[in-house]
């Protein structure tokens, strides 16, 4: 079989699974009641560690830890709902739905913006105009930048911008690029990350240092009494820090890890979904996996079946990796470590 024939079979026998599942279940037709209630229970999961810290109920870590999982529900929806999985037909709840999302995940992407950016993906997985991955660290060498880069979009934007200003600039001169895709590079550039994810950032920042300060003059047996100004400035931050940056955090460096690895770039042919993705789910992932809910198991599925909810992935996922594995999808290709990302090379043992 050819591989354009291979990916035409597996997406028919995993949509079957998907098929066959809601008939036995029927409950399972009712899309938009089922997203819009997981959207309201995570972010009542979150709204619930957020009183727990505030009445010292519990554990800082563990309020950071909790909110990192909920999140990576919430992301989940966001990319159903790029895809338009959800309401559809129905503008508010649905533009409700991607504010919410984002409000809770605001370290992120404008989701709008990004809708562009992630349709694209699709089109062209593992090419040089795939920015979405790329803006995540695909393809690059494992090094201390691309350590430091994975769970911060805006400092691999920084170490990246004027390379890939170069490289955007050459590919739309070659015609890759259409001036609509570089008007909405333009946009997401320039007011991607604002209101939230800019901020936010600074706020982290400052926190880091503040901190970073403290313990080297303590280290130094140095004498420091920040100012009345900045210790306010800590304790009215630090909120902030616990509940929606450090947990945003942790969910984006297991999301991107996962997803930047699981990715391949560089030499794969365009359109050839076979050559797109790997599962990489090696037992030993399952810490970050727990943060990104899963997404090196499912997410090769959907690009196979991009119609497909994250929750029907995770109830399938089992009968639709043996079929995965039966059409010769890669499975823990850890190899692609050393190769950075690149498909051709051999698999690891």
């Amino acid at each position: 079989m050819t591989d354009r024939e291979k990916t035409s079979a597996i997406h028919r026998e995993i949509s079957a699974l998907g098929k066959n599942l809601k008939e036995r279940y029927p409950i399972l037709k009712n899309q938009n009641a089922i997203g819009f209630g997981i959207f309201t229970f995570a972010i009542a999961m979150i709204v619930l560690a957020a009183w727990a810290y505030f009445t010292g109920r519990a554990a800082t870590w563990a309020i950071i830890l909790w909110i990192a999982f909920w999140t990576s529900i919430l992301h989940e929806l966001e990319h159903d709902l790029i895809h338009y999985l959800y309401f559809k037909n129905n503008r508010f709840l649905h533009n409700l739905m991607l504010l919410g999302v984002w409000i809770f995940r605001p370290l992120t992407l404008n989701p709008w913006l990004r809708r562009h950016l992630h349709l694209y993906h699709h089109k062209y997985s593992g090419t040089a105009t795939d920015l979405e991955e790329r803006g995540v660290t695909n393809g690059q060498k494992w090094g201390i930048l691309r350590f430091l880069s994975t769970p911060d979009l805006i400092l691999a934007s920084v170490l990246n911008s004027r390379n890939m200003r170069h490289e955007i600039g050459q590919l739309y001169r070659e015609g890759k690029f259409s001036k609509e895709d570089i008007d909405n590079l333009r946009k997401t550039s320039m007011f991607g990350f604002w209101p939230f994810g800019i901020p936010l950032h600074l706020v982290w920042y400052s926190f880091v240092l503040y901190y970073l300060v403290l313990g080297l003059t303590s280290l130094m047996a140095i004498q420091l009494t920040p100012p009345a100004w900045l210790q306010s400035y800590i304790g009215f931050v630090t909120p902030l820090v616990v509940l929606l940056i450090a947990p945003n955090l942790i969910r984006q460096f297991c999301l991107h890890f996962i997803t930047s690895n699981m990715h391949y770039y560089g030499d794969v042919e365009r359109g050839n979904i076979m050559q797109q993705t790997q599962v990489l789910n090696a037992w030993w992932l399952f810490p970050l996996q727990l943060f990104c809910f899963n997404f090196g198991s499912t997410h090769t599925i959907h690009h196979f079946v991009v119609q497909e909810t994250f929750y029907i992935r995770q109830l399938t996922a089992r009968q639709a990796h043996v079929i995965l594995h039966n059409y010769g999808v890669r499975f823990n290709d850890l190899g692609t470590f050393g190769r950075a990302n690149r498909y051709k090379g051999e698999m690891a043992a």
